[in-house]
């Protein structure tokens, strides 16, 4: 049993006892007070040690000096000529004070369990190939390029792309989504996923402490130290409202004696008020439920595939006014393919196979539908001098012939003219135009599908009151203004390369609303600058994204942009949580200090508004983690 509580139950117990000394024994003043110190010390001592030793370091305003200041006059108040002891007061308060502590460690236990048991990806052991046998072993001894096995039923350990082997993975745990996913060779699989069906052997490509599980698993346990506008708010106001309520305290048990007849008799009378201010004024309830709410609100959004980098971009999604999207890979599905050839010089064939190979060490995913397009890159055909242009396209020489294949900003940059087609305006789509020797090839449409919940996703932001909804892409004006016009945008700015990106959303933030903020949703790798520039940065696709993991403030781990309305709810709902505590706390403490100040309240009543309210305070805190 937790040993806290045992003090409680000990102290609870003798308190009674105490109690029933003082009934029957009749005992001088002085006996009974080391009577009741035998509970109060039990119950206490942690309390006096933590306030002592914050005097020690000079920063002694804190709710431990508090009520170690009010418990130490409510048991010495007796001894004040006309003076009614309060023995069983002081540790009544100093019970009740422990009691409160407890319910708090149990309800962050209980937050921290219920996000630990949700982000328990990492398993322990790893089956990996060495010496010829398959060895069970801790997964941070694998080191990369080793073979390990993943059974049935088993956490994958370690990310790495499968070798031998078909399955289906539950990426439950990763993305918040029951939908298998399946996997076979040559596809990556990511730690923290469970295998489903099938044997799968896997080529390690990143070490334990590298990998997926393991970064999502710091980034949840390091949300904390990204405090919110609310929670430092708490933390300096503690630091500032302790003290006044001591030096407070302090003149109401000091000067209003001065103005009565009777010094010394009033003077007990205001030293008990003044306690039990102090008892009142003490500031758990902010300190502790503030934070263990946006704790609760960061793990319930992470149970759902949204990792939230802390409180303060809580606040930020809370308060969005306009959201950004990249296209690619963002609202369109990212996975290109091939619409439309249309050759000058050569046939479909030869063009495809020209453009295919300057694109062949690209990882666009343009370059990706032009490889596909053409597979047959083991043709003897050599390729020289590639050379990549941002944001226009790629040079290289195939077989001595120098060919460019990019947008009209490359051929224009080669000194190619670009010839119009008729035929393309059939085509929603990329085109994608080839030169060869300096003379214009053809062009090639290339064409990206819009994701089946992005019209889910612009809808419900609105339906949140998001006032403005924009789309940047580096893609034709054509295909911006059919994609906005499907998804019912607000607005679209089209052909634009990264840095222009950043400079559109430079001017949307200065038009922003005061009080609002702006959202820009990436897919975290290509647009790092703009995600870094944005109120808060939203990584789409998160799922095995280094880049996406490091680059955004909240990070979508699968490719569903209805995720962001869920993040903003979230948002909301946490920080409504946290407003609610806070207020009731401030309002109960204002009524009571008024009270106590009159003489109206006693030291139960004290309690309540100190233990009572951080106790409610705490539960209601805990439903953040409900999502």
């Amino acid at each position: 049993m937790n040993k806290k509580l045992l003090r409680v139950i000990g102290s609870a117990v003798l308190l009674l006892g105490a109690w029933l000394v003082e009934t029957y024994c009749m005992l001088p003043m002085w006996q009974l007070l080391i009577v009741y110190l035998v509970p109060y010390l039990l119950v206490s001592y942690d309390v006096l040690g933590e306030a002592m030793e914050g005097i020690m370091e000079g920063d002694p305003f804190d709710e431990d000096f508090l009520m170690s200041i009010a418990t130490i006059g409510a048991l010495f108040i007796g001894f004040l000529p006309g003076v009614e002891s309060q023995f069983t007061e002081a540790v009544f308060v100093m019970l009740f004070f422990q009691v409160g502590e407890l319910f708090e460690d149990y309800a962050e236990g209980k937050s921290r369990d219920s996000i630990s048991k949700m982000m328990d990806i990492r398993p322990d052991t790893a089956n990996a190939f060495r010496h010829g046998e398959l060895s069970v072993v801790s997964p941070e001894t694998v080191e990369v390029g080793e073979t390990i096995v993943i059974k049935p039923g088993e956490k994958v350990p370690m990310d790495g792309v499968v070798i031998e082997g078909r399955s289906t993975l539950n990426t439950l745990a990763l993305t918040g989504e029951s939908v298998p996913r399946d996997v076979e060779v040559g596809q990556q699989v990511i730690s923290g996923c469970v295998n489903i069906s099938g044997l799968l052997k896997v080529k390690v490509e990143k070490s334990f402490g590298e990998s997926t599980a393991s970064k999502i698993i710091d980034l949840v346990e390091n949300a904390a130290e990204n405090k919110s506008h609310s929670e430092s708010f708490i933390t300096k106001f503690a630091h500032i409202y302790t003290p006044i309520v001591v030096f407070l305290a302090l003149a109401l048990a000091f000067l209003p004696p001065f103005f009565t007849d009777d010094y010394a008799e009033s003077f007990a009378v205001w030293l008990y008020r003044a306690l039990t201010f102090l008892v009142v004024s003490c500031p758990c309830a902010l300190v502790i439920s503030v934070p263990l709410t946006f704790f609760g609100g960061i793990g319930g959004a992470s149970r759902r595939g949204i990792l939230i980098k802390g409180g303060n971009y809580m606040d930020a999604l809370a308060h969005i006014g306009t959201v950004v999207f990249d296209k690619t890979g963002t609202l369109t599905r990212g996975v290109f393919a091939v619409d439309a050839v249309h050759p000058e010089q050569f046939d479909e064939k030869e063009l495809l196979h020209l453009a295919a190979h300057v694109e062949r060490y690209s990882t666009h995913p343009i370059a990706t539908a032009l490889r596909e397009a053409y597979p047959d890159e083991d043709d003897d055909c050599r390729i020289e001098n590639i050379h990549e242009i941002a944001g226009h396209g790629v040079q290289a020489d195939v077989n001595g012939r120098v060919v460019s294949v990019g947008n009209a900003k490359m051929m224009e940059a080669v000194g190619v003219n670009v010839h119009t087609c008729e035929v393309c305006k059939n085509h929603v789509g990329t085109i994608i135009h080839v030169a060869v020797d300096g003379k214009y090839a053809g062009h090639i449409v290339i064409s990206d599908k819009i994701k089946s919940d992005s019209r889910e996703a612009i809808s419900a932001l609105k339906h949140l009151g998001v006032e403005r909804t924009v789309m940047l892409t580096g893609d034709k004006k054509e295909v911006g203004e059919f994609v906005a016009r499907q998804l019912q945008l607000d607005d679209y700015q089209a052909e634009l390369l990264p840095v222009d990106k950043v400079a559109q959303v430079e001017q949307l933030l200065q038009s922003e609303t005061t009080g609002k903020t702006l959202a820009f949703v990436g897919d975290g790798i290509n647009d790092a600058p703009v995600l870094a520039r944005a109120d808060v940065g939203i990584a789409m696709g998160g799922l095995g994204s280094d880049a996406a993991i490091e680059a955004a403030d909240v990070v979508l781990m699968d490719d569903k942009p209805s995720k962001i309305a869920l993040a903003i709810r979230i948002a909301r709902r946490t920080i409504g949580i946290a407003s609610q505590n806070a207020w009731f706390a401030i309002i109960v403490k204002v009524l009571v200090l008024v009270l106590a100040t009159f003489g109206w309240a006693s030291m139960a009543l004290a309690v309540f508004a100190d233990v009572g309210v951080m106790v409610l305070a705490v539960l209601n805190a805990m439903r953040a983690l409900r999502v």
